[in-house]
C-alpha cells in the first residue's frame, strides 16, 4: 500500500490548484506604470518610481523616512546593521515566525533567543518582559544574558499574519534596558493600533526601525521588494548608503565600507505604486472575507477562525483556522489532505524555529503556546481576489 504524504499531494496538485492560498491582485495602473518605465528605458535600481514609492509608503504609514529595498529580508538585514548589532551579540526573536526574521540575526553574526507566542501568534510580551527582568542583568548601559554572559542588544517583534504585537509595557522595558527594537512589519501593512500607548500608530513606526515586505503573497506586492521605516534621518541616510554598495564617490567608484546591492528596480517600484493606490479597497475586502469565514466556521463544532486583537485595526493578511481534533474528529494533517484533494491550497504555520536544524542549539524561553498553536492551525485561502463561491467551497470541505 502506498501512502501519499501531504508534501507529495502539494507537489502533485500545485499546477492545478483552483483556489490558491494568497496570490496578488492586479487590477489598477500596474501595466501603465511599468510600460512607462520600459518606454523611458529606466528599469534598474533607481528612477522616479522608487522615489515615489518611498514617499507614498512613508506618508501612508506616518513614518518620517522610508528606504526601499529589494525584499523584506534585506530590509531586516540592513536594519540590524543600522542599530549596531555586533557579532556575538544576542537578539530576542519569536519562535513562531517565518525563518527570515531569524536568519538575519545570523547574517550579522549574532545569535537568537527564542520567545513563546501569545494567542494572536505574536511574541508573548509578558513572557519576554519576565525573561528580561529575571534572566538578564543590566550593567554599564547594556543588558547581558545571565546564562551566556553575552550582550543582548535587540529584539525583533514580528506582527504575525497582520496582527500588531502588544508593545505598551514591552516598549518601556526595552528602553530602560537599552534594547533596540526592530519591528518586522512584513505582514502588517495597513495595521494600526486603536488603543493604548501607540493609538493611531502604524506597525513598523514604533521601534527604532521597522521593515515591510512586498513579496508576491503580501496584501500588496511589487513582485519582490521591501522597505525600511524610520523616524531617524541618520538611519535613513545610512540605509541608502549601505543598500547602494556603500558608494562614497559615484564617479571614481570609491567604497570605504562593505555595502550591499539591495535597492529595488524602478519596474518593481512602479508595480508597488500602482498596488498602493488600491490598498484601502484591498483592506476592506480582506476584512469582509474574514467576517464571512468567521461567522460560518465558528458554527462548526471543533473549528474556529482565530480572533484578531481588540486593541488594533488589522489588515487581515492571513486567516488562521484552528482545529480541535478531539471535537472535530480530524487533525490538521488530515484536513490538509482533504483540502489538497479538492484543489484548495492551504498551509500549516511555519515549523517552530527552535526546531529548525540551524537553531536547535539556541536558547529558548518557556515555549508552550507556540507548540499548541502550530499543532492545530492551518492558513486558508485569503487572496484579495477570493470570491464568495470559493469561500463556500472551503466551507463545504470543512462541513463534510
Amino acid at each position: 500500500m502506498i501512502i501519499t504524504k501531504p508534501k507529495q499531494l502539494m507537489m502533485n496538485s500545485s499546477k492545478k490548484l483552483k483556489i490558491p492560498l494568497s496570490v496578488p491582485t492586479i487590477r489598477g495602473n500596474e501595466l501603465k506604470y511599468i510600460k512607462e518605465c520600459l518606454e523611458e528605458e529606466w528599469v534598474s535600481s533607481a528612477g522616479k518610481y522608487v522615489d515615489k514609492f518611498e514617499k507614498e509608503i512613508a506618508g501612508f504609514t506616518g513614518s518620517n523616512f522610508a528606504v526601499a529595498c529589494v525584499n523584506g529580508t534585506s530590509a531586516l538585514h540592513i536594519a540590524l546593521l543600522l542599530v549596531g548589532i555586533k557579532p556575538d551579540d544576542e537578539v530576542i526573536v519569536p519562535v513562531l515566525t517565518f525563518i527570515a526574521s531569524v536568519n538575519v540575526v545570523r547574517y550579522v553574526g549574532a545569535n537568537p533567543i527564542f520567545m513563546d507566542c501569545d494567542e494572536f501568534y505574536n511574541i508573548d510580551s509578558n513572557k519576554t518582559i519576565e525573561f528580561i527582568k529575571n534572566e538578564t542583568i543590566f550593567k554599564n548601559g547594556f543588558t547581558y544574558n545571565k546564562k551566556t554572559n553575552k550582550r543582548i542588544y535587540g529584539i525583533i517583534p514580528v506582527h504575525i499574519f497582520g496582527n500588531p504585537v502588544y508593545l505598551d509595557e514591552l516598549f518601556e522595558v526595552c528602553k530602560e534596558r537599552n534594547l533596540k527594537i526592530i519591528e518586522d512589519a512584513a505582514e502588517s501593512l495597513g495595521s494600526t493600533y486603536i488603543s493604548g500607548k501607540f493609538k493611531k500608530k502604524h506597525t513598523g513606526t514604533i521601534g527604532d526601525i521597522g521593515c515591510l515586505s512586498f513579496n508576491g503573497n503580501k496584501i500588496i506586492t511589487s513582485g519582490g521588494g521591501g522597505m525600511i521605516l524610520s523616524q531617524n534621518e541618520e538611519y535613513a541616510k545610512r540605509a541608502r548608503y549601505l543598500t547602494t554598495q556603500a558608494k562614497d564617490d559615484g564617479i571614481r567608484y570609491i567604497h570605504n565600507e562593505i555595502g550591499y546591492n539591495f535597492r529595488p528596480t524602478n519596474i518593481q517600484a512602479a508595480l508597488g505604486v500602482a498596488q498602493l493606490e488600491r490598498l484601502s479597497e484591498y483592506l476592506e475586502i480582506k476584512k469582509k472575507n474574514y467576517e464571512i469565514y468567521k461567522r460560518e466556521i465558528d458554527k462548526i463544532p471543533g473549528l474556529r477562525l482565530a480572533p484578531v486583537p481588540t486593541y488594533a485595526n488589522c489588515n487581515y493578511w492571513m486567516y488562521c483556522l484552528q482545529i480541535d481534533k478531539d471535537v472535530y474528529k480530524k487533525d490538521k494533517e488530515g484536513l490538509l489532505i482533504d483540502f489538497l484533494k479538492n484543489q484548495v491550497e492551504v498551509r500549516p504555520v511555519w515549523q517552530l524555529n527552535n526546531k529548525q536544524q540551524p537553531y536547535k542549539h539556541c536558547q529558548s524561553y518557556k515555549i508552550e503556546k507556540a507548540d499548541e498553536l502550530s499543532s492545530k492551525t492551518l492558513n486558508i485561502p485569503c487572496s484579495v481576489s477570493l470570491i464568495r463561491e470559493q469561500i463556500d467551497k472551503v466551507l463545504d470541505i470543512l462541513k463534510q
